[in-house]
C-alpha cells in the first residue's frame, strides 16, 4: 500500500510563543484564513487519502471535539486521545497507537499541529513505500538552519545523521531540516517506550538510527512554515488567502481579502494583502488593513491603519490608531489615536485609553 490510510496530528502543545492568541484556544484552534488552523491540516490529509485521524490532545483538549465531531463533515473518522501529563512528540504518538487499526507494514501518517506547509502527501507515502523505509521523513532546505535539527542524507536519501541545532559554521553540514512530517511503519510505533516522556527528534529517531532502521528523508522545498510566532501566523493566514499555501479548507476564493459572510466593511475600507476579517466583525470607513487578521465580533473603528498585526475575537481598535506587527488579545480595547508597533503584545481584556501609546518615527 502506498497511501497512508490513517494518520496522528500532534495537537498538545500549549502555544506558550503565541500567547496571548492562546490565553483562551490551543493553538491548531486558532483561525487562520477563516477557520481553525487545524481544519486546514485535516482537509490536506483527507485530499491525500488519509481516512482515520487519532489527534493527541493535551492543552485545553475539551474545545476540539465539540467543534470537529466525529470528523464526518471533513469526510474523516476522528478520534481523540488526551495526555494527562505532557509526552513530548514520541511520547504523544505512542500514547495513541492503541487507536490505530493499520496492520504491522502498513504506513502511518504523523504530522505537527503548528506546521503550514505544501507538502505532497502522496509523494511522501509513495517514497516511503519504493524504499522500504521503517520511517520517512518530510525534510525542507532552509536558508539558516541555526534554529533548527538538521538531517543529513546520502545521494539515495537515506538518512544519515540527526544533528541538533548547530553552534558554529562548521557544524552546519547540510541546509536540511526537519519539518514536522512523518510516515512509520505501524510496527515501529510500538517499540517507542510507553507511559512516559519521548522526544521522537532527541530520543526515537536518533536511537532508530543507531539501531541500524532504515530512515528516509524526501526534500519537499515547496511553501513551509512554522507557525509558532505571532508574526508567523499572521503571515501563514494571509498566504492561505493569497494562495501561496495551498488549501482545500480556505472558505472562499484565494485572493487579497476573505471576509466571512456575516461580517460588515464599510464601502470605504481597504483590505489587502491577505487580510481576514471574521464572522461579525466591523470594519469603520476608512479603515485601512493589509496583511492582517481581524477575529470574529472585532471592532476596527474609522481611519485605523492596521499591518501585519492580529486582532483577537470581541476586541476593539479605535479611530486612527496604527497597528504595525502587533497582537490584540481577545477582549482588549485600544482607544484612539494609539500607535503600537512591532511585536507589541495587548493581553486579552485590557484596556489602553485614548491617545496613551504613541511612537514617533525616529524611535
Amino acid at each position: 500500500m502506498t497511501e497512508a490510510r490513517e494518520a496522528i496530528l500532534l495537537v498538545g502543545g500549549k502555544g506558550t510563543r503565541l500567547r496571548p492568541l492562546t490565553v483562551h484556544t490551543p493553538k491548531p484552534m486558532v483561525p487562520a484564513a477563516g477557520v481553525p488552523f487545524l481544519t486546514h491540516q485535516l482537509a490536506r490529509a483527507r485530499a491525500a487519502g488519509v481516512e482515520h485521524v487519532v489527534l493527541a490532545t493535551s492543552y485545553l483538549a475539551e474545545v476540539f471535539e465539540p467543534y470537529f465531531g466525529d470528523g464526518s463533515s471533513l469526510g474523516l473518522s476522528l478520534e481523540y486521545v488526551t495526555e494527562r501529563e505532557p509526552l513530548g512528540t514520541g511520547g504523544a504518538i505512542r500514547n495513541v497507537a492503541s487507536r490505530l487499526t493499520s496492520g504491522p507494514d502498513e504506513p502511518v501518517l504523523v504530522f505537527n499541529g503548528d506546521i503550514l506547509t505544501g507538502l505532497d502527501i502522496r509523494a511522501l507515502a509513495a517514497s516511503h513505500a519504493t524504499s522500504g523505509a521503517d520511517v520517512s521523513l518530510h525534510l525542507t532546505r532552509v536558508e539558516d538552519p541555526r534554529a533548527f535539527g538538521l538531517v543529513p542524507t546520502d545521494a539515495t536519501g537515506r538518512v544519515t545523521a540527526f544533528l541538533e541545532k548547530p553552534q558554529t559554521p562548521q557544524e552546519i553540514v547540510t541546509d536540511q531540516i526537519n519539518a514536522g512530517a512523518y510516515i512509520f511503519r505501524r510496527s515501529v510505533i510500538e517499540t517507542i517506550p510507553a507511559g512516559r516522556p519521548v522526544s521522537v527528534e532527541r530520543e526515537t529517531f536518533p536511537g532508530l538510527l543507531a539501531s541500524g532502521a532504515h530512515l528516509q528523508g524526501m526534500v519537499d522545498s515547496t511553501y513551509w512554515l512554522d507557525l509558532g510566532t505571532p508574526q508567523a501566523f499572521v503571515r501563514g493566514s494571509a498566504d492561505l488567502v493569497l494562495g501561496r499555501a495551498p488549501s482545500p479548507a480556505v472558505p472562499g476564493r484565494c485572493g487579497d481579502r476573505l471576509v466571512l459572510p456575516t461580517a460588515s466593511v464599510a464601502a470605504g475600507a481597504k483590505l489587502t494583502a491577505g487580510t481576514v476579517v471574521g464572522e461579525r466583525a466591523r470594519i469603520g470607513e476608512g479603515a485601512r488593513i493589509s496583511g492582517s487578521t481581524v477575529l470574529q465580533d472585532a471592532v476596527v473603528e474609522p481611519g485605523a491603519v492596521i499591518t501585519d498585526s492580529l486582532v483577537g475575537a470581541g476586541a476593539r481598535v479605535g479611530s486612527r490608531t496604527v497597528l504595525t506587527g502587533a497582537v490584540i488579545g481577545d477582549g482588549a480595547q485600544v482607544g484612539a489615536d494609539n500607535e503600537l508597533r512591532d511585536g507589541v503584545r495587548v493581553w486579552c481584556g485590557a484596556v489602553l485609553p485614548d491617545a496613551s501609546i504613541r511612537f514617533s518615527s525616529d524611535q
